[in-house]
């Protein structure tokens, strides 16, 4: 099934989110490593977008990246686009949630097999659902 994009004014994201989340996922900012709620979660589940909801990345992709962002090597299918990004002084890969456009982090070649992708994710544009 396809989902419509989700677009919201500024005002209601910001209802809606605390403010880091806010500045993370419609400012496009970074959380600081090591200090999200899931870069050492190892619970069985799947981590879903802040802002809609929508399935992002199960925790069977999930590994040990050692960066202090959770680090996945693909997302579920069809859940996240990509776009160039040249904040900071540096060409990177923006990966954003693909139903409301909710800045994720970035993804690096620098991962393990299979696919051979880091993931890269702030944890304040996630939430978790434990697998039941």
């Amino acid at each position: 099934m396809i989902e419509l994009k989700k677009v919201k004014p500024e005002e209601e994201w910001k209802q809606q989110l605390t403010p880091e989340q806010f500045q993370i996922t419609r400012k496009k900012g970074t959380e600081r490593p090591y200090s999200g709620a899931y870069w050492n979660n190892h619970e069985t589940g799947t981590y879903q977008c802040i802002c809609c909801g929508a399935d992002l990345f199960s925790s069977d992709t999930k590994f040990e990246s050692g960066t202090g962002w959770p680090s996945f090597w693909a997302p579920i299918q069809g859940s996240v686009g990509t776009q160039g990004d040249r904040s900071l002084f540096m060409k990177r890969t923006e990966v954003l949630c693909s139903v409301c456009d909710a800045h994720l982090g970035h993804v690096f070649d620098d991962g393990p097999p299979p696919t051979g992708l880091r993931y890269c994710i702030n944890s304040a544009s996630l939430k978790f659902a434990k697998s039941k």
